[in-house]
């Protein structure tokens, strides 16, 4: 058996006539419209979050060009805006 309670809650005037609206144009209550957001901002908070993985994104070669192996950060830097401006 399901038992409902009486509350009220301060809602901004213009979400509250944005809610009414949605209720009267899919032929429900707002109490139904209520309960259905409730249920689902209740459900995501309360779901367990999968960890983040990050996929392995590697690729075949040889490491870094020869080029490249002695070089500073800096000298990096220069090797990628070579001629492209100041």
């Amino acid at each position: 058996m399901v038992s409902n309670m009486k509350t009220t809650i301060d809602i901004a005037e213009s979400l509250l006539r944005k809610a009414k609206s949605v209720a009267a144009k899919e032929q429900t209550t707002l109490r139904e419209l209520i309960e259905e957001g409730l249920q689902q901002v209740l459900e995501g908070r309360t779901r367990p979050r999968r960890r983040f993985r990050l996929r392995k994104a590697t690729f075949k070669g040889e490491g870094l060009q020869p080029e490249v192996t002695p070089g500073s950060w800096e000298r990096l830097r220069e090797m990628i805006y070579e001629g492209r401006g100041a």
